[in-house]
Parts: C-alpha cells; structure tokens; sequence
C-alpha cells in the first residue's frame, strides 16, 4: 500500500475514472487538492471567471460527447452556493456532473467559521448525493460511490464537499488496483418488449417520441434503425433532437407549444398510439394534457422508475435503460411480421413538406425567422449548436436544423439564464475539432459574459449568435396574458455608443474588451457575409467570435397553450421563397 494524502487519492480515482478536464477557481479551503493537481500535472484545469459558470462548463463537457463527466471545482462557503443553478440544471436533465468543494476543518463546521455552509445540505435535493466527508479514509469511498451514482439508473449529478483537513491527512491507498464501480442499468425482459411490439402493431398511426434519455444512453443508432425496421415516425423532444438527423424520412417534427413545428404537432395529434423512450412528458413537449392524450393509447419506457406515471398514467410502462430496450426492440422485432405502415408514413412526410412557417423577410431592422435561415445555410451538419432559453431558443428549435445526436445542446428543463456562454465553452473543450455555434438573447448573453474572457484566455474558438432586440423578449410576449409591458425593456441612450438608437449595451466592446471578436449586423442582405467573416475569426485567432445581429424590438414567435392552439403571428410559408431551407422545401 502507499501512503498519501487523501487529495492525491482524489486525483489519481478522478483519471481512473476517466476525467482529464476540470473547470474551477482555486480558493484558501480548496488549495490541498489543486496542489494534488499541480504535483499530478496530466490533468487540464480551465479557470472560470464565475463558480456558477464552471459549473456550466461542466455540464456543456459531459453533454457533448458519450461516457464525458464534467468536474467543477470550487473553494468553501459561496463556490458552492454558486454552483447549485449549474447542479440544478443537470439534475433535471439528467446529466451527471462532479462538484468538488472545499470547506472549513472539521472541528469548526457548524461554528460559523468564515465560508462555512452546510452545502450538502443545500445541494441535496438537487444532487443525486451530497456529502460533507468528515474522514480522510472515507475519501476514495465517496469518489468511488460518486461516478457509481452519476453512471447509474437515471443520470445526474453528485456533490462531494471536502473539509481542508481531511484533504490532507494522509490514508493508505493503492491507485494501481482502484477500479471503477460497474453500473446498474435496468434492462427490459423480452417479454415487456414484446408486449410494447404488439401495441404497436395493434396501431394503425403510432409515434415515437424519442426523449433525451436515448442520446443519453448513446442510442441514437439503434433508435433509427428501429423506426427503419418499424416504418414508424419519429418525434424527438428538445432533450432528443438529434437522435434522428432532422432531414430523415421519418422525422416527423419537434412537438409541442413553444419548440415545435406545425408539422409535428399536427403529426401526434393524428396519431393513436405514442411509445416515448427516455422521455418525460415536460408540459413544454405536452402542453395541455387533454388534448396531447385525446384519442391515443401511451407507452412509456424510462430508466428511472419513479418517472413513469408522473405526469400521466401511460396504457403500459416499462422500466429500461433506452439502449437495452431498443437493442432488445431490434431483435424481436427482426423475428416478426410487420405491418405495412407506408401509407401513414407517407401522409407525415406530406405534412412536413407542406406545413411550414415563413423564414424569409427583408425587413430593416431584421426578423429572427431571417437570421436562423441565414443560419442554416452558414453552418453545416457538423455543427454544434448551444442554447438555453428565450425567443432566441424557442425559434431556433422552430427554424434551425440538427442532423446528428448531441448537436443539439440544450439546458431543457432548468432553462438559466447566462447558460450558453459557459456550457459552448465547455462544448468545446470537449470536441475542439468540432465547430460549436451558440445562440442568445441580449439577456442571456449579458449573465455570464464574462466567461468570454475563458475562451479568450484558454483558446476556446466558437461562434456565438447574439439575437438582440433589447428586450426580455420571451417574458414581454408572456405579459401579452396581462396587457402589460412592464420592466423589461433592456434599452437606453448609451453615451459611449450613441450609434446604437437606444440599443443600449454595445455588445461589441464588451466582447472586444474581454479578448473576443465581435461583428454587428443591422441588414438581413449582410448576414451570409458576417457569418463568413466569424468562421474566417475563429480560423485566424481562436478566440470566441461574437456575431450581433440588431432585430426588431417587438417579435411575437409563435406559441400557444395546447398543440392544437398554437398561435402564428407571421403569416406562414406558401411558397418555395417563403421557407427556402426547409428539410423538404414546399412547391
């Protein structure tokens, strides 16, 4: 056995584990454990500007790519109060992150030493475990229990808080044996999947409504081989766009009140029999329960137990990792006789090539639905695409377009503001090869800008959209319920930037200030040339390069409170010219 500080355990169980990455910021109660990284030297940390963006970042790392756990860092007392929005976040969706805290030395928890909180006591309901390890022995224990947990039944993330002195007191402990904990998954029986393949053929219009559960099981493949095999529509949630590429034959349309296409709520609302994978039924996807279930039989596969019957009690649920269940789908399903579903097939890609909304307009001052159709000819199949929320995000789902799994990457259920700057950081140090393209709203944008300087500081290149209209757009279409418009409106007479009319922050200076490329667009005619010309930044100084694009100060995107009910506010595509990058352009 070798004898070593409990922090140097830490280290050497986090690169068993797999990690190579951290995002933190060092502080007096941390410090033992960044000297066990120093003194280590393979793993690479990311210096954040804020707790709450390295949280972030960790959740962008493990979103986009399979088997990733992101690791955030931070000292005592509000590095982990920092940190909650960012557990909170991937809590909800399911995403399992590692927060490392420091603390005060045992002997003064709970004497209101400085920066000392109960933090696992404030974590806990957003964790899938948050401890305080009050003994250097137990350290690799709780390591070890900590990526069982976040690998295991439904993901999420972990909280281990570490007090100064058990980060250096020394313990035996022998790295060459340690050996990650196995998983546990559920697995479907053959007979629970058999029973769902006979729902299925007792259909004559079902859907699948492929949920985030199956990108997080690395089953995006298997899915679409079985919608091949089955001849059935696909109807990804926001959590699962991706997982079949949007120009696929059975892609049916993103469902839903805000993030949807007409042609996919038109879709499940034909349907009479809905099989969701890895799902959750958010009321986002549903809207009104009355009229999402009306008429049409559910079944309901999810990893996590306690998941099926939450928000409705589907016909049949099974308990299932969405990869074994979809493996197991694939080979019973080989040994039948299927039906013939062309005709419903058929009548779903007639709608997609039919019902669709309107991209194209030439105003000054420009029209979101413009700049995401500049955006789908600029940026190719390859790209990684990072939002959160707003109009910019629920009209990006509306118009833009996602051909591969994890290309979409979303905060789904939690929805902070300030999340895109951080997590498209944390997307690229993930996959550095791969172009990452982030869209914001002026307000999100402004949250966590700082987190600019990372990507500067750290050669961290990507493109990040910035749709401003100067305005908590989504929260001032919202208060139309109450014929009010009050406070917020983000604009004023910028003294420094009197160019900007009342635009208020000169998004181009900050972001120039912070080591970052900016670009202003005020015409839709010189969007293609902007987006070149960021591409053309990124290449030269790779750095993040921020395009802003000035729109309208009032838009209105479509959205409603039931898939039927969905209100347009644009006058919706009837030609070709009208929507000329739709996956299936109209006549």
């Amino acid at each position: 056995m070798t004898r070593m500080r409990a922090v140097d355990a830490a280290v050497a169980i986090l690169k068993a584990e797999g990690v190579s990455h951290l995002f933190g910021l060092p502080g007096a109660a941390i410090n033992p454990f960044y000297d066990a990284v120093r003194r280590d030297g393979t793993l690479t940390h990311v210096l954040a500007r804020h707790v709450e963006g390295a949280s972030h970042m960790a959740e962008g790392y493990t979103r986009a790519k399979a088997g990733n756990i992101g690791v955030c860092v931070g000292t005592s007392g509000p590095a982990g109060t920092d940190m909650i929005t960012g557990l909170y976040s991937a809590m909800a969706d399911s995403i399992p992150i590692l927060a490392i805290t420091g603390q005060a030395p045992v002997a003064k928890l709970y004497k209101e030493d400085f920066q000392a909180v109960d933090i696992a006591a404030i974590a806990a309901p957003v964790t899938k475990l948050a401890i305080t390890v009050r003994e250097p022995a137990q350290v690799p224990g709780a390591f070890a229990q900590a990526f069982h947990l976040m690998r295991s039944g439904r993901p999420g993330p972990v909280l281990l808080d570490l007090p100064i002195d058990v980060q250096q007191g020394e313990i035996e402990f022998d790295p060459e044996t340690y050996a990650p904990l196995p998983a546990h998954r559920p697995e479907a029986t053959r007979a629970q999947v058999e029973k769902v393949l006979d729902l299925l053929a007792g259909a004559e219009r079902p859907v699948i409504v492929a949920g985030g559960g199956i990108v997080n099981a690395d089953a995006c493949a298997e899915l679409v081989a079985l919608a091949e095999l089955l001849d059935i529509p696909v109807i990804p949630t926001l959590m699962g766009w991706g997982a079949i590429p949007d120009d696929h034959p059975l892609m049916a349309g993103l469902a839903g009140i805000q993030t949807a296409h007409r042609y996919g709520n038109a879709t499940l609302l034909a349907s009479d029999l809905v099989l969701g994978i890895g799902n959750r039924w958010a009321n986002r996807h549903t809207g009104g329960l009355d009229v999402y279930r009306r008429g049409r039989k559910f079944v309901h596969v999810d990893i996590e137990p306690t998941q099926i019957g939450r928000v409705f009690a589907p016909d049949y649920g099974v308990t299932s990792d969405a990869g074994a269940f979809l493996r197991t789908a694939l080979e019973a399903a080989r040994e039948r006789e299927l039906p013939d579903r062309s005709a419903w097939v058929r009548e779903c890609v007639e709608r997609k090539g039919t019902m669709q909304r309107r991209t194209h307009f030439d105003d000054v001052p420009i029209k979101p639905h413009r700049v995401y159709e500049e955006m789908n000819r600029a940026f190719g199949p390859e790209t990684r695409y990072v939002s959160t929320i707003g109009l910019s995000q629920i009209a990006g789902a509306q118009f833009l377009h996602v051909q591969r799994p994890r290309h979409w990457i979303n905060c789904g259920q939690a929805g902070p503001l300030g999340w895109t700057v951080p997590a498209a950081l944390g997307v690229n140090v993930a996959s550095p090869e791969a172009p990452v393209v982030a869209l914001s709203g002026d307000y999100d944008f402004q949250f966590m800008i700082e987190e600019l300087a990372v990507g500067a500081q750290f050669t961290l290149p990507y493109i990040h959209v910035v749709v401003n209209n100067s305005y908590l757009g989504l929260i001032r279409q919202a208060q139309r319920g109450f014929d009010m418009d009050y406070c917020v409106q983000l604009g004023f007479d910028n003294i420094h930037s009197p160019e900007l009319d009342k635009y208020g922050v000169d998004h181009v200076k900050v972001a120039e200030g912070l080591g970052c490329n900016a670009i202003r667009v005020t015409d839709p005619a010189d969007l293609p040339g902007a987006f070149a010309r960021a591409k053309e930044l990124v290449r030269l100084h790779r750095v993040p390069v921020i395009v802003e694009i000035v729109l309208e100060r009032v838009t209105n995107i479509s959205m409603g409170q039931d898939l039927d009910a969905v209100v347009e506010f644009e006058e919706l595509a009837t030609t070709r010219e009208h929507a000329p990058t739709a996956t299936i352009p109209l006549p």
